[in-house]
């Protein structure tokens, strides 16, 4: 199956993950609505909304930049609004966006936390509920959150280090779980893709330094594999919480030596959190 054609609406498709998903969407011909806040550019940051619109036009799609802060509800109610007048409809959602802050309790400000929240779980839901009665018109709609899987048993070694920014991150994992329920029988997919490896992104260079980069795939791993699964019949792949390098070896691709810089061995690479 291909995206032609198909109106994928991606929050934070500025840069990053995002922006690499949206990028192989537009590869197939695709609608792309890069929603995000950056409209200029960012002293440290690269990308807007405008600048990755334009890649995703390079790249064979059709874009529409919009400008949005998802904890906004009547901002991303306007940009689902302009996304419909645009394209007619909406076929996927991904929930990309993210806030990180990986310090401890007592090292957390109160509004690093509330952000974190605002954007990971209360803006995963909010961009979903709004989503939904356009999703449920489409042949194949999809949702997919960029969100970790969820333990079979909850284990202190995922909270301890970072509390606040698992429990944002587990509320984004926590709407897979419930909404593949709620609107499976209506044939919406609801799944989560998270990496084995730390992904070379602006926020990791920020977090970890330069230097961990080169020890990290490239974000066209996750976009490999959000194609994959986005590509799927909704109503056979739903309610998965799927890793990247698993999803590529159920679509046939064993060698991922070239997601990661050279000279570097599969063995170097950084492990992400939650895997």
């Amino acid at each position: 199956m291909s995206l032609k054609h198909r109106t994928v609406f991606i929050t934070g498709g500025s840069r990053g993950i995002g922006h690499a998903i949206a990028l192989r969407a537009a590869a197939d011909g695709a609608n792309v609505v890069i929603a995000a806040k950056t409209t200029e550019p960012h002293p440290k940051l690269p990308g807007t909304i405008h600048s990755a619109a334009a890649d995703v036009e390079r790249a064979g799609g059709q874009a529409l930049a919009v400008a949005v802060d998802i904890r906004d509800e009547g901002q991303v109610e306007a940009a689902i609004a302009a996304a419909v007048a645009r394209f007619g409809g909406i076929d996927i959602l991904v929930n990309n966006a993210s806030a990180i802050s990986l310090t401890g309790t007592l090292d957390t400000p109160m509004k690093r936390f509330d952000l974190m929240h605002q954007v990971n779980t209360r803006g995963t839901f909010l961009c979903s509920q709004k989503a939904i009665p356009h999703l449920l018109k489409s042949s194949n709609p999809h949702i997919l959150n960029l969100a970790p899987p969820l333990p079979s048993i909850v284990d202190a070694r995922w909270f301890a280090p970072h509390v606040a920014y698992t429990m944002a991150k587990f509320g984004m994992s926590l709407c897979v779980l419930g909404m593949a329920g709620e609107f499976r029988s209506q044939g919406i997919a609801v799944n989560a893709l998270w990496p084995r490896t730390t992904i070379d992104t602006e926020a990791i260079r920020l977090i970890a330094g330069p230097d961990a980069r080169r020890l990290t795939r490239s974000p066209a791993i996750m976009a490999d594999a959000a194609h994959w699964i986005l590509t799927r019949p909704s109503r056979e792949l739903t309610g998965r919480f799927l890793i990247d390098d698993e999803v590529l070896a159920e679509a046939g691709v064993t060698d991922l030596s070239g997601y990661r810089a050279a000279g570097v061995r599969e063995e170097d690479l950084m492990p992400d959190f939650f895997v």
